[in-house]
């Protein structure tokens, strides 16, 4: 039995993934920051000095997507990326000053959302928690 796109949770998920992000569009706007740029900043507001390795784990990049990124962000002023003193391979993420004085501004923005979708903080929260594991289920992160 073939299923209607709208009958799909692929679907649901891929239309909702689409939703969120023209919902924060507005809210990242007059920061003049994208989407992934937030993650980046919200990443390093709560673990600055991680490797990109590190970030790309969390945030589920390849370093073919995260590194331009992070070279944009670094050109911005935002980040500065330094090779590791004790392991010259791997490459250290950390805010600089304006770069955290843009998260700080950032800080609001889940509470922003969250008001936009009418839902419960529980709600989202318990909402939150499924798909990650499902998420997980389907590709657990690297290690």
């Amino acid at each position: 039995m073939t299923l209607a796109p709208a009958d799909m949770l692929c679907f649901a998920l891929h239309s909702t993934a689409h939703a969120v992000h023209a919902a924060y569009a507005p809210l990242l706007q007059p920061l003049g920051l994208t989407y992934p740029q937030y993650l980046v900043l919200a990443s390093l507001a709560t673990l600055d000095g991680q490797t990109v390795g590190q970030m790309g784990s969390e945030l589920r990049l390849e370093s073919n997507t995260l590194t331009p990124l992070l070279k944009r962000m670094e050109g911005a002023g935002w980040v500065r990326r330094s090779r590791d003193g004790k392991d010259e391979r791997q490459v250290r993420l950390s805010l600089t000053a304006e770069g955290r004085a843009l998260a700080d501004r950032t800080s609001d923005l889940p509470r922003a959302f969250a008001e936009k979708t009418g839902v419960p903080m529980s709600d989202l929260a318990d909402l939150r928690d499924i798909l990650a594991a499902l998420r997980d289920r389907l590709k657990p992160a690297k290690a």
